[in-house]
Parts: structure tokens; C-alpha cells; sequence
């Protein structure tokens, strides 16, 4: 018989069902205690004590359709915890320049716990673009922000990670589906210094991403182009500026090879 898994002497389930019940609140939108409670598998007089809870702290509402919904409490906090990346700051003038050359949606990441997170952005000016919003995360394998950074990732982290894969859902007709295929992508990023988002994450849509170092050589970020595949893909120019603007920043956060990212595939 299977044991149970144990429980942490330092977890606090309280703290750590009141937490759960925000991201549920959020991920939703807007949920009636019964429904919260449905999908925390609570029971309704739990559920009613953490929304209450998170309600008098001032992170949810009731709404005139009196059900709860977070407040701009918590987009305060997150854009608290954006605002402390000095990446922003460093890459804004990068970004803008991309932008002033291509027209197209210049997207700044990171990667987090096998996600992609969107840390900044500059919009296009077309009206068919790239939508993604800062703070919003999507699995790193169908992004050209992830395979930059997977691509350079130390090898024991990289075979961690394609470790906890597969199954791999495909999101498009062209997403990658198998490791055998992403493995063959992250070679070539190695060789090339840049990856690419072939309609993988959303149908029309093309990227193209470089990886951003810091002081030891690791992948800590990562800038991309995006926008429909008949205006990004003909550009021959792109792939060139996106790593020379990747370097620059690798420069600042005190990286000091020439070529960050062109190293032999293994």
C-alpha cells in the first residue's frame, strides 16, 4: 500500500488553501462560494472563511452579480514584484528600437517553473498583432522566449526538465509534440543563436526569440519579435538584430563573451 506523501513540518495548510482559493478567484475571473468551494473541493463554510478572509484584506470582492472577484490589490502587487526586475528598465530602450525597425510586438520573458512568464512588452502598431498580456505565462516549449532559454540551459536542468514533459499537448497543428522533436529545435537555437515560434503557440503567429545571459553565462531571460507569419517570416534582417540586442543586454547584466548563445549543439 502506498503511504500517503508527508506533510512538511513547515507548511501551513491554512495559509496554503487561502492562496489557492486567490489563484482560483483569479484564474476564473469571478466565482460564487459554491463554485470556489466545488473546485477546491471544499466545503462551502471552508470556502466562505477564505473568501471572507481575502475580502476583508482587501484582494476580493463581491461584484453586483455578488460573486467574488479579485481587486487591483493584487495587480498592484504584481506589477510591484514587475517593477523590481532591473531587466525592464535595461531592455525598454532595446525593445522600443526593435519596434522603431519592425513594426511588431517586441515580447521580454523568463522562465519559471517550465512556464514562460511575460515580464514586458511593447506593442505593435498594426492591428493584427501578438496579444499577450504582461504577467501571463504559457509552456515554455511552444514559444520562441522558451526554446531561447532552454536551448542554453546547463545540461543537467535541460534533461530535468524534458524529464517532466511528455505527454506533450499539442496547442496548434504545428506544436511540438515529443522531445525527440523539441530536442532537435534547441539544437539547432545552439547553432543558429536564435529560436524560432512557427504558428506553435497560436495559429498565424511567428516569432523569433534570442537569449539574454547574465554574469555567468546562464539564460535568464529572453527577447522576441512576434507577429503574423506573412510580415515576421520574410525578414531576413530579424533573426541578426534580435541577437545583437540580446547581446547588448547579456553586456549590461555582465556577460562578456562576443557572441552570447553561438556555441556547438551537443
Amino acid at each position: 500500500m502506498d503511504k500517503a506523501p508527508e506533510k512538511k513540518y513547515y507548511q501551513i495548510s491554512s495559509l496554503e488553501k487561502g492562496l489557492k482559493m486567490l489563484e482560483t478567484i483569479i484564474e476564473h475571473g469571478e466565482l460564487t462560494v459554491t463554485r470556489a468551494a466545488n473546485c477546491l473541493e471544499l466545503n462551502r463554510a471552508s470556502a466562505h472563511r477564505f473568501i471572507t478572509t481575502l475580502r476583508d484584506l482587501g484582494y476580493v470582492r463581491k461584484n453586483q452579480h455578488n460573486n467574488y472577484e479579485a481587486t487591483f490589490k493584487v495587480l498592484e502587487l504584481g506589477m510591484k514584484q514587475a517593477d523590481s526586475f532591473e531587466i525592464r528598465r535595461l531592455a525598454k530602450p532595446c525593445m522600443r528600437e526593435l519596434s522603431n525597425m519592425f513594426d511588431e510586438t517586441i515580447n521580454l520573458g523568463l522562465l519559471d517553473r517550465d512556464k514562460i512568464i511575460y515580464l514586458d512588452k511593447v506593442e505593435s502598431r498594426e492591428l493584427l498583432r501578438m496579444d499577450s498580456g504582461i504577467g501571463t505565462s504559457c509552456e515554455a516549449y511552444s514559444t520562441a522566449l522558451g526554446k531561447a532559454m532552454l536551448a542554453f540551459l546547463p545540461e543537467e536542468e535541460l534533461e530535468s526538465y524534458l524529464a517532466r514533459l511528455e505527454p506533450m499537448e499539442p496547442i496548434t497543428p504545428n506544436s511540438i509534440t515529443s522531445v525527440d522533436k523539441l530536442v532537435r529545435a534547441l539544437n539547432k537555437t545552439r547553432r543558429d543563436g536564435y529560436s524560432i515560434d512557427n504558428e506553435e503557440l497560436a495559429a498565424g503567429l511567428y516569432c523569433v526569440g534570442a537569449p539574454i545571459f547574465d554574469f555567468n553565462g546562464y539564460p535568464v531571460y529572453a527577447i522576441s519579435v512576434s507577429g503574423p507569419v506573412a510580415r515576421i517570416k520574410p525578414l531576413k534582417n530579424l533573426p541578426g538584430c534580435i541577437i545583437e540586442c540580446a547581446a547588448k543586454l547579456s553586456r549590461q547584466l555582465g556577460y562578456r563573451k562576443t557572441q552570447p548563445g553561438l556555441r556547438p549543439a551537443k
